[in-house]
């Protein structure tokens, strides 16, 4: 859709549409530099103020992966009204909140829209210093990939939507997946923002709607790059192939599939399917020396970040994605 508009040509604008950035990027006067973003989503959990502390989460997640940090925001609504109490609102905006205050930026206000489901997210301003920005186009051959957050929001996601998490056979209830997803949601990626900002990385990303592999294949055509994924490193969310072999695949997964099978190789189905899993919410992806990525992957694990070594990038066609077990 974008390709018809006209691209902005303003040298103010760091960071603009152009390479499938997570957020824009704004040249100020005094040195440092803007980055604004903004996103919102349907409910996908039925606690309205979880919704709404993993919805700021998400949207202030695109900030910290440009390597800025958020310092307002404004709150985005589309509510049915005649149908949903606004009691129910005023506990998703709690959440929002939440997080807001987890993260140290204000929520400033915002506006809601009469809509025929509900919808809440935010648009997040934030600054950066230009020597510590993070795009998808600096990654370097032979760098090392890091992944700050498991992997299987979506298919738990999917199997909460069609309220079957306690009931589908794979052998007794899935709370501990539900739990473990909830603490990942929430958990916002400042630290890991910190940890790629210190060990000098090159290009960062995160991991939402196009799956690990989709965000990947972004940075990797950005950098002029193909990429080496470990797919047994890749940290996942507990019983995630439960849920696999239970048929929980997102429709939003599946399509992010669709479009990479021509730039995959090697991998199974049941490997394709999970590294594409549509997240929210989710992790950093990063690039950097490979020294540098084990230290990254240290101090995120002691602040109780899932974080590994998945991969790393190399010399070839950009946009290829070789996965290796």
């Amino acid at each position: 859709m974008l390709r018809h508009l006209p691209k902005p040509d303003n040298a103010n604008l760091l960071v603009g549409s152009e390479n499938s950035d997570d957020a824009a990027v704004w040249k100020r006067s005094e040195g440092k530099a803007l980055v604004a973003t903004a996103d919102f989503f349907t409910p996908i959990v039925d606690d309205p103020v979880l919704w709404g502390e993993i919805s700021a989460a998400n949207a202030a997640s695109d900030v910290y992966a440009m390597g800025g940090e958020p310092l307002f925001a404004l709150n985005l609504v589309a509510w049915p009204k005649d149908k949903l109490p606004l009691e129910l609102l005023n506990q998703v905006l709690s959440g929002g909140q939440r997080a807001a205050d987890n993260g140290d930026w204000v929520v400033a206000g915002g506006h809601t829209v009469d809509g025929p489901e509900p919808m809440y997210g935010m648009s997040v301003l934030g600054e950066v210093d230009p020597e510590d920005l993070l795009t998808n186009q600096g990654g370097q051959s032979g760098e090392t990939l890091v992944l700050t957050k498991p992997i299987g929001t979506g298919l738990l996601a999917t199997a909460v939507k069609q309220s079957q998490p306690d009931a589908i056979a794979i052998g007794g209830s899935l709370e501990i997946t539900y739990e473990a997803a909830i603490q990942e949601m929430t958990r916002l990626n400042a630290a890991a923002a910190t940890a790629a900002t210190r060990v000098k990385a090159s290009a960062a990303t995160d991991v939402t709607g196009f799956g690990l592999l989709g965000h990947l294949h972004e940075l990797t055509m950005a950098s002029g790059l193909m990429a080496t994924v470990d797919t047994d490193a890749v940290p996942l969310l507990p019983r995630v192939h439960d849920l696999f072999e239970a048929g929980f695949v997102a429709g939003g997964t599946e399509r992010n599939l669709s479009f990479l099978e021509p730039h995959l190789e090697n991998g199974s189905h049941m490997e394709r399917i999970i590294l594409s899993d549509a997240q929210t919410s989710g992790g950093l992806l990063f690039s950097c020396d490979s020294g540098a990525a084990l230290d990254a992957v240290a101090e995120l694990r002691e602040s109780g970040h899932d974080a590994a070594v998945v991969g790393t990038l190399n010399d070839g066609p950009a946009g290829k994605i070789f996965l290796a077990s």
